[in-house]
């Protein structure tokens, strides 16, 4: 990770594109004008020489200005802390004040604080909880951080803020957001362990888990929802997809084919090439060329090379193209498979067994053309919250761990949708208290992230 001592300057090159595959892509630039957005600010700082510096030496006169040239840099602060006073004015009737026995008064409205009592900010709490959920920077870093700077923030106040703010303002979205998910007709699943120290009833030591879900690739509004379950029991994905009917891709975990009939599991393709990967890996390398692990690795990299010729097709040719295409080669690799013996114990039979034990599953991707070959989505998805778990490590109390999948399900989705996750979170910390006070009927609908200020998405060059 020496990139510093490793990087020479090269002279600046003109950028060009680079062909890869289907599609052009720019090479990235090593200017300003690369790597910067459009409308970002420019703070212009201005060098000359005094004019008592300016006399000409042949004749005396003072010179005179002919040319300039600017110098571009790029300067990084430190996030910066402010104070902001609402001012909130009362006024009264002059005339009633002098001739009438009462005098009218009038108060200006009062914005609802994202947490009543307290100085939070919701510019303040969403960069603490991007900072721990986007840039995996834990309480504690954040607390050193900011008394360097002189600002004596506590993580305990900051996990106050957290806390609150999760279960007043972002649990509610969290919650539309899940009547809206089961509604899908394709959804994605995956699970991780996470620890908790004060989970009732179990050590400290034990396992707790973090389920995703998520929808699959063809759907207008990308939803990633997080949930935090102290068990890996079937009834816990059972009760989380309650009103959902469709296709579920998941893994080989057998607690998702106890679900319901009405939910399909769809198998991952990806798991199954994992496999004869490693029985290739197994081997030595002068026995690899021709062994039957390298045969049944080219079949599913056959299928999956199928499944990149077509991946631009809308979903009903891409449905025809399958039935066509990669069928049969799915019934050469089963039929191939059962002619093919090895120790269950070795890692063929376990690719071997694991095909013979899926396959009831890994043939559903041809029922649909809006279904994947893998489960790629919902491992994608859920690589966030496993980099996060590596600096903060555990979560302390089953509530802060269900705050946790509420924040990353808001930042998850967030990203889904081309939205920055610190403007969307400033906007429903914003927006929420005001539209409870209102009494506004299914105010979280309007926090979603269809229907946010276009303020929110997410700068791209």
């Amino acid at each position: 990770f020496n990139e510093a001592e490793a990087w020479t300057p090269k002279e600046e090159q003109p950028t060009k594109s680079t062909t890869v595959s289907a599609h052009t892509r720019k090479k990235r630039s090593s200017n300003l004008d690369g790597v910067l957005p459009e409308n970002i600010s420019v703070e212009v700082v201005e060098h000359g020489i005094p004019e008592g510096e300016r006399v000409c030496d042949a004749c005396g006169t003072v010179m005179e200005r002919i040319g300039k040239e600017t110098v571009r840099t790029l300067v990084l602060r430190p996030a910066t802390a402010t104070i902001r006073e609402d001012v909130y004015y009362t006024y009264a009737c002059p005339e009633c004040k002098t001739d009438a026995a009462e005098t009218p008064v009038r108060k200006t409205g009062r914005v609802p604080s994202v947490i009543p009592g307290s100085f939070a900010s919701p510019e303040a709490i969403a960069h603490i909880m991007v900072q721990k959920f986007v840039m995996a920077s834990p309480l504690y870093r954040q607390e050193q951080e900011l008394n360097r700077s002189g600002i004596q923030l506590s993580r305990q106040t900051m996990s106050n803020w957290i806390l609150r703010a999760s279960d007043d303002w972002l649990m509610p979205v969290y919650e539309e957001m899940h009547r809206r998910l089961v509604r899908e007709d394709v959804l994605h699943a995956d699970e991780t362990t996470l620890q908790v120290l004060k989970e009732p009833g179990k050590s400290a030591q034990s396992k707790s888990y973090m389920w995703l879900y998520r929808t699959g690739a063809h759907t207008s509004y990308p939803m990633v929802l997080y949930e935090y379950r102290p068990d890996r029991k079937a009834g816990d994905a059972e009760r989380f997809l309650k009103g959902f009917s469709g296709w579920l891709h998941a893994d080989g975990y057998p607690g998702y084919h106890s679900l319901p009939e009405h939910i399909r599991v769809v198998g991952c393709w990806v798991h199954l090439r994992r496999k004869f990967d490693e029985a290739v890996k197994s081997l030595p390398q002068k026995d690899q060329p021709g062994s039957a692990a390298l045969q049944g690795q080219a079949y599913c990299s056959k299928l999956f090379f199928i499944e990149q010729e077509m991946r631009d097709l809308p979903p009903k040719e891409r449905y025809e193209q399958r039935l066509q295409r990669s069928k049969p080669v799915m019934d050469t690799l089963l039929a191939w498979a059962s002619t093919n013996r090895a120790a269950p114990k070795s890692a063929l039979g376990k690719a071997l067994y694991y095909l013979e034990e899926q396959w009831p599953y890994l043939i559903r991707a041809l029922e649909d053309g809006r279904l994947e070959l893998s489960n790629n989505l919902a491992e994608r998805s859920i690589k966030p919250f496993v980099i996060g778990r590596k600096n903060f490590l555990f979560a302390n109390t089953p509530r802060g761990a269900q705050s946790s999948a509420v924040i990353f399900s808001m930042i998850e989705t967030a990203k889904a949708n081309g939205l920055d996750p610190y403007r969307y979170l400033v906007y429903i910390l914003t927006k929420a208290p005001v539209l409870a006070a209102a009494h506004e009927p299914d105010w979280a609908v309007g926090l979603l992230p269809e229907n946010v200020s276009k303020a929110c998405l997410a700068l791209q060059n």
